[in-house]
């Protein structure tokens, strides 16, 4: 079976679904299509590893739109048919399902995956990952009669699982290979913050530990042997290690790819008409030298409103002020920036009050903000981050300030 589109958008992402929604909204009448990898209409990932798992939020709370949305919008949505070749010249691609498509214009959203520790016993039964909706719905099954977890990984996933579980009443370990929780993202005040916060909900930190290898017996998991030989039992392991951006697809189609399929500072693979974004996207960067791949759903959603707006006749470069948040044990951290390079660290607030920002400078540059339960400093911040505004250190230590009235008053 043949079909000819205007527009191929590949995965049913955050960034796949967000280009549709936008186009139509914007008035693109053009044919769409979604070729989805799950036979599930397009939902929200967030949730996953947190509410979802306690219950807090069902299946029903996570998709974009009901499935009508995308009837009423004439978008094929393509569910469970995930394009398998692309041709980039004859741009045609071909689907799992053997359905050729002839497209016009192309949008490669295919996200990231988990990646797996180069250790034996990963693929003993019982050792999970946390990406898809089926992921989440077989851990929050196997939680139930769990009474052991270890975690391997102290980022935001394999913390937010680890609470999750722990409020469910489960036993868990958390083992991170470096000296503190979330120590690529976020100061070391923040992660002693989210350790003291952790422990005293009774997770049990495994800091600088390696993990030599997973153990089972009649083939599913029973504990974790740590590279200083001592075990930890496990009835499941959940890896939560990062995640590898999706490129395959596009590196047979002859596209470059490092670490994800390389594109311009518009989002560009290659040709005008072609565009890579979301997790699976190294774009290079507007406002600086070098490139990046952000993996966040503002990423994702910002981007497909870039290619949306390209697409309806107003392309420009992708510029935004990246910001991430995580939710653990009911309390929020949400960063604006990115704050890799930063010399210096400024503190807004009272950690012990459990409400305080931490300010990343590089030299008198501001760079990044990371708040804790404090969303006025966050809506600040990326103000601030976005109109590249310095404020002085003392200003930003300073509480009784009010950031977003000085930042307007710099305009």
């Amino acid at each position: 079976m043949k079909k000819a589109v205007d527009l191929l958008i590949i995965g049913g992402g955050q960034a796949g679904y967000q280009t549709c929604a936008s186009l139509r909204g914007g008035g693109y009448d053009g044919a769409i299509l979604l070729a989805c990898e799950e036979a599930e209409p397009p939902y929200q990932r967030p949730p996953l590893s947190k509410g979802y798992l306690t219950g807090e939020q069902g299946p029903e709370d996570l998709p974009f739109r009901s499935a009508d949305f995308y009837d009423n919008h004439r978008i094929d949505s393509g569910l469970g048919d995930p394009v398998i070749e692309l041709d980039l010249q004859a741009r045609r691609a071909t689907t799992q399902g053997g359905r050729a498509i002839d497209f016009r214009k192309l949008a490669i959203a295919t996200g990231a995956r988990p990646r797996l520790p180069a250790l034996g016993g990963h693929d003993l039964d019982g050792v999970l990952t946390l990406r898809s909706h089926a992921d989440a719905r077989d851990l929050k099954t196997r939680l139930v009669g769990a009474e052991s977890l270890v975690v391997i990984g102290a980022g935001f996933v394999g913390l937010e699982v680890a609470a999750a579980a722990v409020t469910l009443g489960c036993r868990v370990t958390v083992i991170e290979a470096l000296d503190r929780v979330m120590a690529r993202v976020t100061a070391p005040r923040i992660s002693a913050f989210f350790q003291d916060l952790h422990r005293s909900r009774g997770v049990d930190l495994e800091l600088g530990s390696g993990v030599a290898r997973i153990l089972g017996d009649a083939g599913a998991v029973v504990a974790v042997e740590l590279a200083e030989g001592r075990r930890i039992a496990a009835d499941l392991v959940v890896v939560g290690i990062g995640v590898s951006p999706c490129e395959e697809i596009a590196a047979a189609a002859g596209l470059p790819c490092r670490d994800g399929i390389l594109v311009d500072a518009r989002l560009n693979a290659g040709s005008p008409d072609f565009f890579a974004l979301g997790d699976c996207a190294r774009f290079a960067r507007a406002d600086a030298p070098g490139s990046l791949r952000l993996e966040s759903v503002q990423n994702a959603a910002d981007q497909a409103k870039s290619v949306a707006a390209a697409l309806l006749g107003s392309p420009a470069d992708y510029r935004t002020v990246p910001w991430f948040w995580t939710q653990q044990f009911g309390k929020k951290l949400q960063m604006a920036g990115l704050s890799q390079g930063h010399d210096s660290v400024v503190l807004r607030g009272r950690p012990e009050e459990e409400k305080f920002s931490a300010f990343y400078y590089l030299g008198e540059r501001l760079i990044a903000v990371d708040s804790l339960d404090s969303p006025a400093d966050h809506l600040a911040a990326r103000l601030l981050l976005a109109e590249e505004l310095n404020p002085p250190t003392e200003l930003a230590a300073d509480p009784s300030v009010r950031l977003k009235d000085w930042a307007k008053a710099q305009l």
